[in-house]
């Protein structure tokens, strides 16, 4: 991170605000990404062939924070994505786009602050934590997160730890929002771009939503947090709303316990959508283990992030098994994980029964295996994942590798 104090008096880049006269401390700092993956297509394709079946980006970041004075600031980020000519000869698409071209540019953040007391308001384009926000949220497995256009009001906050401060009621945040737009990941035809910002839930919510979350930590071993969203224009024109909810149970023995449900209620004639997930935790020497289940009813909505339509917020969620668990469905995953060399090694699995309304289909039970190292190499942070889909309508699996570099400056 770089600070500097300078007088502006020209458009800062790629489409910024210019502020004349004005003496302020500037924050900067961005990443820079390489990211390739590639599949077999459940056996119609060979790894790492130039086809559709393997997908590269090269991207470039930039963030620009800004203290005003009298407890303003303003925020802006840059986001270019390219190719690097990799699609001449090397992959046959994109994992992500900035605009309608490969190479292109976009403007994915942009927001004022102002603070007052213990509260924080926040305007304009940012991102939104699933912690917060756990059915409109900024996913993070992408070469670069999405965003949203929202105005929130925070009271309190959270230090590194997680803990709650400064908030007007002990160990409580209060967490207000009114989401209206979101941009999309891309990388395929007609899901739109990081550039792109449109009604959330594929223009499902053309009016937005409106969330309350409210975290509460006066029990310090039992955090809950709870959310509600008021959903107008639901699927049909009608006011819809969801609730979620998560507690962690932190009472001092070798295992932790958690808690999430929720549901998703149309009123409009669509059933309603219930979730429920529970998982375990624990140490055991340099192993880290999770035990996971949820389970997902047959309404007519899925549990999904109604910003991307992509990941969900349970338990069970992987690197590509969304699809399999966010309806009608029943999960259960196992992870472990340890130190391993300069990095930290993870293997999990999920197994998925698939139910009558489920996405993938009636009966179409879903298996997943993921290995993943994640590693310091070169100053920078590296990824090495295998993924292995296996459906039971289909004779061969599905073998993916997932490779990037993410140098953050």
């Amino acid at each position: 991170m770089k600070i500097t104090k300078l007088s502006l008096v020209a458009i800062l880049a790629g489409g910024m605000v210019s502020v004349l006269n004005a003496e302020v401390n500037l924050k900067t700092d961005g990443q820079a990404v390489i990211y390739y993956q590639t599949a077999d297509s459940f056996g119609d394709a060979d790894m790492f062939d130039h086809a559709p079946n393997s997908k590269a980006n090269a991207g470039l970041q930039l963030n620009i924070s800004a203290d005003l004075g009298d407890g303003f600031g303003m925020g802006y980020q840059g986001t270019f994505l390219g190719t690097l000519g990799l699609e001449k000869n090397a992959v046959g698409g994109v994992m992500q786009q900035a605009g309608e071209d490969l190479n292109d540019f976009a403007t994915t953040k942009i927001y004022l602050t102002k603070k007052l007391g213990n509260t924080t308001f926040k305007a304009g384009r940012q991102e939104l934590p699933k912690k917060l926000s756990p059915l409109a949220f900024s996913e993070g497995w992408n070469v670069f997160k999405n965003t949203f256009d929202a105005v929130v009001l925070m009271n309190g906050k959270t230090d590194k730890k997680g803990n709650i401060i400064g908030g007007d009621i002990p160990d409580t945040l209060i967490v207000g929002a009114y989401v209206s737009k979101s941009n999309n990941h891309g990388g395929v035809v007609g899901k739109g771009n990081l550039g792109e910002f449109t009604d959330m839930a594929d223009g499902a919510l053309p009016s937005g939503a409106y969330m309350l979350t409210i975290a509460n930590q006066s029990v310090k071993q039992v955090p809950i947090t709870l959310s509600y969203y008021s959903l107008p224009d639901l699927t049909g024109g009608e006011e819809g709303y969801a609730v979620w909810g998560d507690v962690q149970v932190d009472a001092g023995i070798p295992v932790k316990f958690g808690l999430q449900g929720g549901q998703l209620s149309p009123e409009n004639g669509l059933d309603e959508t219930t979730a429920f997930g529970a998982k375990l935790s624990g140490q055991a020497g340099p192993v880290s283990a999770t035990l996971a289940y949820t389970t997902v009813d047959d309404g007519d909505l899925p549990i999904q992030n109604v910003g991307t339509n992509v990941k969900t917020p349970l338990y069970t969620q992987m690197i590509l098994n969304q699809k399999a668990i966010k309806l009608d469905a029943d999960t259960a995953m196992l992870k472990l994980a340890m130190q391993a060399g300069p990095g930290k090694a993870i293997a999990q699995y999920s197994m998925t029964t698939a139910n009558e309304k489920n996405l993938n289909g009636d009966g179409n039970d879903y298996n997943e295996l993921d290995v993943i190292y994640k590693f310091k190499a070169l100053g920078s942070d590296m990824l090495a994942a295998y993924v292995m889909q296996d459906f039971e309508n289909k004779d061969d699996p599905n073998n993916i590798i997932r490779f990037w570099i993410r140098h953050k400056f």
